[in-house]
């Protein structure tokens, strides 16, 4: 995820090069040799490119939107399961019902806090299609570390293991009831939130609707100095490669935003959010070296973080 405020010009140049040097020869070329081919007497009305303008211009936009509603509805869901990673180590610290305060309670929570950091970040990187155990050395024990690695699903085992704990907790009394009901309803939001993002993941943009607007926009692209040389001359070559170049850039914006688990500097920003709740579940449990260790980290990240 991109953190700086002020992007670089060659990186955002660098996201339609190809594209861009395509067009800059064909309007070069166009220039050069429209004389010598007698191409200053092709010429069509300026109105043609025109309405082939303004199709796209309603295409980029109709597919801008969807895709920043993609976008968008990937970051509320990890804000959702912000709140409800530290509603749930709230959930645990508070009901569990420890009046000796013993060390076997005190070890169960802060393992089960390591397993919902665990959590989040596993399921960014299992939504990016890496290595969804990356960091389980640090953050769960042996035996939940030979559990979660024998099934494909990660997260979702590791919710299973939450799940047995609440069931375990119940049956030694540390938990009632209905304290149980309570984080087992915290424990579906997050495998709804989880579900979510997989849909996300799983649902493809249609490519029909990206081959349809390439075409009209190569084809306005190539019409367009035929309608500027008979008011513009010369001119047309800075000015073709501009408004080619403004129309890619849209059309490229809106194909990283529709995918935003890509492992791409525009993703949701999965994992700060994760390294935040990493941050804020060890303060809930007093982990304040860790803390002060995970702050130094985030203060020598990159230009973007994936």
């Amino acid at each position: 995820m991109l953190l700086k405020k002020n992007i670089p010009w060659t990186y955002v140049l660098g996201k339609i090069k190809f594209e861009l040097t395509l067009v800059t020869v064909y309007a070069v070329a166009f220039g050069l040799f429209h004389e010598d081919l007698n191409l200053h007497h092709v010429t069509i009305p300026l109105a043609i490119p025109s309405i082939i303008g303004t199709i796209i211009s309603l295409l980029l936009a109709f597919r801008s939107n969807q895709a920043y509603d993609r976008w968008w509805e990937a970051r509320i869901i990890w804000g959702a399961i912000v709140n409800d990673s530290r509603t749930l180590i709230r959930q645990m610290k508070t009901f569990i019902n420890d009046p000796e305060y013993s060390v076997e309670v005190d070890n169960f929570v802060n393992r089960f806090a390591k397993r919902q950091i665990m959590w989040c970040y596993s399921l960014g990187n299992m939504l990016r299609k890496k290595d969804a155990m990356q960091g389980a050395e640090d953050l769960l024990a042996e035996k939940d570390r030979k559990f979660t690695a024998a099934h494909g699903h990660v997260p979702n085992a590791l919710l299973s293991l939450h799940g047995q704990d609440i069931k375990f907790a119940t049956e030694e009394g540390w938990l009632n009831p209905f304290q149980q009901v309570e984080i087992d309803k915290t424990l579906t939001r997050l495998c709804d939130s989880m579900g979510k993002c997989e849909r996300i993941k799983n649902t493809v943009f249609p490519t029909t609707y990206g081959l349809y607007i390439n075409f009209a926009l190569y084809l306005f692209i190539i019409l367009l100095p035929f309608g500027l040389t008979e008011y513009l001359g010369s001119i047309i070559i800075p000015l073709v490669i501009l408004i080619s170049a403004a129309f890619l850039f849209v059309e490229k914006m809106a194909i990283h935003l529709q995918d935003p688990f890509e492992n791409k500097p525009t993703d949701t920003p999965m994992t700060t959010i994760a390294s935040n709740i990493e941050r804020d579940i060890r303060e809930m449990m007093r982990d304040f070296a860790h803390v002060k260790a995970l702050s130094h980290r985030q203060t020598e990240k990159a230009f973007y973080l994936l």
